[in-house]
């Protein structure tokens, strides 16, 4: 059973996903119904556990056994891929429906090289014989923009960056020309640049090969970037769904509007600077290398920092901000004295602390406290939160009873049952887990807070939740904070200053405001200019159709 030329691609009609007994509810999708046209991207949102992966490994045939689906239709040009044997689902992907997943590094085999991995679905699926598959492979390299195809062919997964691993991921995927593209997540995690260059080339890809493209994210500026049509879930059901500029401008229901409110503006806040306020750190030509000697194989140096000069007042908060490998992270991990630096000082209220000795630091790491982008894997899952959180102050002499009450008033401020203490970080969501992470952070009383990519992973709702809660504890406890980002619009509402990294250097420093009105070095207009959504005035809904 076949569709004509302008049917639709997918037809998912009322589908329901049975959880486990036992779950917090019964469906993990229920009655779901939805199409995805030929040379359209329909934009999937909602936060985590809405019920968006669900449908995507339904449609796929890749649900877990725990999952049943127990009603609906799901079907592929006409055809009803619920019914499908486990034979037939195998010769549907990649030749008529394919899925790019979320981090590449995961999905791809670590053994096998790029060129064997695109190789794989070709052998799979076609008669070709070994020197068409290999031309067959260097065309499709070429078609999603990777440099030199006859050197990446035979590169493996770690020797190339994550814009070019994900780029391997659409190769492979694409290679047979499906009609559905099934996009989960696939630029989460990429810097600014490269997502747009990833969003480019799927719209790209969708336009050329009238494929239909059924794209989830949580990100409303790549909705407003690539999106025809939009689906919103919340709780397993399909709230919401419509053309993308009527559900972004005049969205119907009350859960759409929520989600559309949270996302933070690219413009910045105005901030009065503190002048007179104490500086509780800065750097002076903070500097970090990487290399070989040279004695077995050739010297490669790494300037992962260089020349880097910044200060952060009591009550303030400097961004840092930059493309991965720019040297934002390497910055945070020296001034925790995580990492040695390699040159240049580090004053905590003006006491150099970049050279100590280990025995020498230990009474400065508690001045200093981190909050790391994943909470799951920075608690211990066999330690419950309390466990995790008192640990520290005790180490500094601090009582048990007397951690424990510091505790209880932390889980407060974080907005925190103080009974949940008693808990392990599984039994906690995502947003909950991080708030636990900045618990244990300010449990040390610290003068300088780093929070390293820390609401990156989080729905657009709870990032919000735990950006004003940051900016609360920033303002009630009078912390100098560092905040290290990708995120512009981020960047844009928490931070007082901005120092834009590339390649390891600051190339532009200053206040925020004057930097996201008036960018002056070309690679911060180019990161501005690469913004998904930049054009977008999130949160200001027409006034019809509103009520």
């Amino acid at each position: 059973m076949g569709t004509t030329a302008d049917g639709p691609v997918l037809e998912i009609r009322g589908l329901s996903v049975e959880l486990p007994k036992g779950a917090d509810r019964r469906f993990a999708v229920e009655a779901a119904a939805f199409d995805v046209r030929p040379r359209e991207i329909v934009c999937l949102v909602g936060e985590s556990g809405s019920g968006k992966s669900v449908i995507a490994q339904s449609v796929m045939g890749l649900l877990p056994k725990a999952l049943r689906p127990v009603a609906g239709e799901i079907r592929l040009q006409g055809e009803n891929v619920l019914a499908a044997s486990p034979a037939r689902l195998r010769e549907l992907r990649c030749t008529r429906m394919s899925m790019i997943f979320q981090e590449p590094m995961t999905a791809l085999n670590p053994v096998m090289t790029c060129g064997d991995q695109i190789d794989e679905v070709l052998r799979a699926h076609t008669a070709l014989g070994p020197d068409a598959r290999r031309r067959r492979i260097l065309d499709i390299m070429g078609l999603v923009r990777l440099p030199e195809p006859e050197r990446l062919i035979d590169a493996y997964p770690h020797q190339i960056s994550g814009g070019q691993r994900q780029r391997i991921m659409i190769a492979m995927a694409l290679v047979l020309e499906p009609a559905l593209l099934i996009a989960d997540e696939p630029t989460t995690a990429l810097d600014v640049t490269t997502q747009a260059q990833i969003l480019d080339l799927i719209k790209d890809i969708q336009r050329s090969h009238a494929t239909g493209v059924l794209f989830i994210t949580h990100d409303f500026g790549v909705v407003a970037e690539v999106a025809h049509r939009v689906a919103v879930m919340q709780w397993g059901r399909l709230v919401e769904f419509g053309e993308m500029r009527q559900v972004l401008s005049r969205p119907q229901h009350a859960y759409t509007r929520m989600l559309i409110s949270a996302v933070p503006s690219i413009a910045p806040r105005l901030r009065v600077r503190r002048a007179g306020a104490p500086i509780v750190l800065e750097t002076r030509g903070l500097g970090k290398t990487y290399g070989t000697d040279g004695f077995l194989r050739q010297a490669r140096v790494v300037r992962a920092a260089d020349q880097v000069s910044v200060e952060i007042r009591r009550g303030e908060t400097l961004g840092i901000v930059g493309e991965s490998g720019s040297g934002k992270s390497t910055v945070a991990r020296c001034v925790a004295r995580l990492i040695d630096p390699t040159d240049g000082a580090i004053l905590l209220h003006g006491e150099e602390i970049g050279r100590l000795r280990p025995g020498a630091l230990r009474p400065h790491r508690r001045r200093i406290q981190i909050v790391f982008q994943d909470p799951y894997r920075s608690l211990n899952p066999r330690r419950s939160v309390g466990a995790s959180i008192v640990e520290g102050p005790m180490n500094y002499g601090v009582s048990r009873q007397e951690a424990m009450r510091r505790a209880q008033s932390l889980m407060e401020l974080v907005k925190l049952d103080p009974v949940a203490l008693d808990r392990y970080p599984h039994q906690f969501s995502g947003g909950q887990r991080q708030r636990i992470c900045i618990a244990r952070a300010l449990a040390m009383e610290p003068e300088l807070l780093i929070a390293d990519e820390a609401v990156s992973a989080l729905d657009v709702s709870v990032q919000a939740q735990v950006l004003a809660l940051l900016d609360e504890i920033r303002r009630k406890l009078d912390l100098a904070m560092l905040f290290i980002t990708h995120d512009l619009r981020v960047a844009a509402q928490v931070c007082d200053r901005v120092a834009v990294m590339h390649r390891g250097r600051v190339v532009e420093y200053g206040d925020a405001a004057v930097i996201f009105t008036s960018p002056q070095h070309d690679y911060t207009k180019a990161l501005f200019a690469a913004a998904p959504g930049k054009d977008w005035e999130f949160g200001r809904f027409e006034a019809a159709d509103t009520a």
